[in-house]
């Protein structure tokens, strides 16, 4: 093997090669350090979380390319001193394009991952299923790579891609139930009809709050403590009632009825004086809510009207509604208004009939065939 006349000395062309990929080693380590700090830096002055994630995925995809670039110069210092054939050239070209995708399906990865986690932060209902969304990614970005390794190493994807799909469908007639929980619970999340923390009444009157809306079903806590759960197709196809949804207040009715003598203008002024102190005054309670009076019904023994009061939430109804009853009682029994109870009459006489016989006198001879 010839030698090689480097500043007067005579060296080996291995030893050469061997410097020679060293340095550039340590040339473009120093290079991609002070590349990354500087980026590093740059980005901590912003409050943008993308150029944060892109500078932290690109570590490990340059470290990667460094390696790429040793190749490709020890591939050319092989040819330069004619030190290897044509095949272990084509071999170092294959291996650089590998490493070439593997370098990119982990940036993709790594980026990919780190923005759907950033995003199922942000959202209650995905927050839950942050572990199956970064795994069905991966899946994709490294099932996606390996086809496309399998493509440049010269082996054809296409019985692959056929095999694929026969087991796809297979598998999806296999798992027709759980794939339906979990297309469901893809369009309650993307749709969201409801929210983690919302409370919701079922259409078979259960009610309590979303407590978590996985791929295959929601769980609801409901108000006595104990949870129920519904597959994902069952409440997709389900009437919900959203209590909040589009907003957590919510209007709390309340009958009352007065007696018919009372004098109604002054009954309704007097009812929403209680009702202004007790919104205002209640910590549930909506306090700039314009309340009202609706006079609907003749009842037996009262005229009954309707006051709508103003909660912040639905859980709150019961106490604004207790509160402003006590409120209301105390102040009509100081204004003098009777709220009337039911009054039944009972006729006697009709439940215990009495029947008045007459009598006639009837001669003795009745009975006596007419004389002829």
């Amino acid at each position: 093997m010839p030698e090689v006349n480097f500043a007067g000395l005579m060296l080996v062309p291995e030893l050469v090669i061997t410097v020679a990929v060293i340095l550039a080693n340590l040339f473009m380590f120093l290079i991609k350090r002070i590349f990354l700090r500087k980026f590093l830096l740059l980005t901590d002055r912003t409050s943008y979380f993308y150029d944060s994630l892109l500078a932290h995925s690109l570590n490990l995809p340059l470290t990667i390319l460094i390696f790429v670039i040793d190749i490709w110069i020890l591939n050319w210092l092989f040819e330069k001193y004619d030190i290897v054939n044509e095949s272990y050239t084509n071999s170092i070209t294959l291996a650089s394009k590998i490493l070439l995708i593997t370098a990119a399906i982990l940036f993709l990865n790594r980026f990919a991952v780190g923005l759907l986690a950033n995003q199922t932060q942000r959202s209650d209902s995905l927050r839950s299923s942050t572990g199956i969304i970064k795994g069905i990614v991966k899946g994709l970005i490294v099932g996606i790579g390996l086809l496309i390794m399998l493509g440049t190493l010269g082996i054809s994807i296409t019985p692959i891609i056929a095999s694929l799909g026969i087991t796809s469908l297979a598998v999806a007639l296999a798992l027709q139930p759980t794939l339906e929980n979990f297309f469901s619970g893809v369009q309650l999340v993307m749709d969201k009809p409801i929210r983690v923390g919302d409370f919701i009444e079922l259409e078979s009157k259960e009610q309590g709050f979303v407590e978590r809306i996985g791929w295959r079903s929601t769980w609801i806590k409901m108000l006595p403590n104990n949870t129920i759960i519904v597959p994902n197709s069952v409440l997709a196809e389900s009437k919900i009632i959203n209590y909040f949804y589009p907003s957590k207040e919510l209007s709390v009715p309340v009958d009352v009825g007065v007696h018919y003598n009372s004098d109604l203008e002054h009954v309704e002024r007097v009812t929403l004086e209680v009702a202004r102190e007790i919104l205002v005054s209640h910590e549930w309670g909506i306090d700039d809510y314009d309340t009202f009076v609706v006079y609907h019904t003749f009842d037996n023994s009262s005229i009954n009207f309707t006051v709508m009061l103003r909660a912040k939430e639905y859980f709150h109804r019961f106490f604004i509604k207790s509160a402003f009853i006590k409120a209301l009682h105390k102040r009509y029994a100081a204004e003098g208004i009777i709220i009337p109870y039911p009054i039944r009459a009972i006729n006697t006489d009709q439940e215990n009939p009495r029947i008045d016989v007459q009598t006639t006198n009837i001669p003795n001879n009745a009975n006596e065939p007419p004389s002829r």
